[in-house]
């Protein structure tokens, strides 16, 4: 099924953007009390290359309340990490050949537009570079699934320690943790950290 989304979905009316530069100047007029979501192709005018993830991620750097929506032909690894890789809170990366049922995407744009989270699985199979860990997740202690879900919830470790009311250095323990049992690749933390809060994603 092919999308040609607006590029923002506004509380009254949906104006649409032809590329990057007018999606991320209506943003800037319209600001985050006037916009729920920006529902954008990675793919814009005029190279059709990135200009439309790069307006994403320029758009959750600016006004991190307003929820993102990004379509793609496939995954650009690159970019989906990068996007990913903060709050997950008002986020999606659904890949426009998969979406076949207009009801489930208008559930994927409210879900994300009310603050969720909608990454297609494929995208987290990429990422992952495996089928799935779901079952991986059944390792964790209680203490360490919550410490979790709290990173999906795009909290830092500071942030989860305050919630949970333990040291600094008992988080960084739980997620050692987490990245030890979901057996994630040895590579730089930010990635590790992007990779375990997807396949928590992916189980829900």
């Amino acid at each position: 099924m092919g999308f040609s989304p607006p590029a923002i979905d506004q509380r009254a009316g949906s104006p649409a953007a032809g590329d990057g530069e007018e999606l991320l100047a209506a943003v800037r007029e319209h600001g985050p009390d006037g916009i729920d979501i920006a529902i954008v192709d990675v793919r814009m005018p005029p190279t059709h290359t990135d200009e439309g993830i790069t307006a994403a991620l320029a758009i959750r750097e600016e006004y991190p309340t307003i929820a993102v929506l990004v379509l793609s032909q496939y995954v650009e690894e690159r970019y989906a990490t990068e996007l990913l890789s903060g709050d997950t809170a008002g986020v999606g990366y659904l890949l426009k050949d998969r979406v076949v049922d207009v009801d489930d995407f208008i559930s994927a744009v409210r879900r994300v537009a009310a603050g969720g989270s909608a990454v297609d699985g494929e995208v987290v199979r990429q990422l992952l570079g495996r089928t799935t860990r779901t079952s991986e997740l059944e390792r964790l202690t209680p203490r360490e699934h919550e410490v979790l879900g709290l990173m999906a919830e795009g909290l830092s470790n500071g942030g989860i320690a305050e919630q949970l009311v333990v040291s600094l250095g008992a988080v960084e323990k739980y997620i050692s943790n987490v990245f030890a049992k979901l057996d994630l690749p040895q590579i730089d933390h930010a990635h590790r950290r992007v990779l375990a809060v997807l396949t928590f994603l992916n189980s829900r």
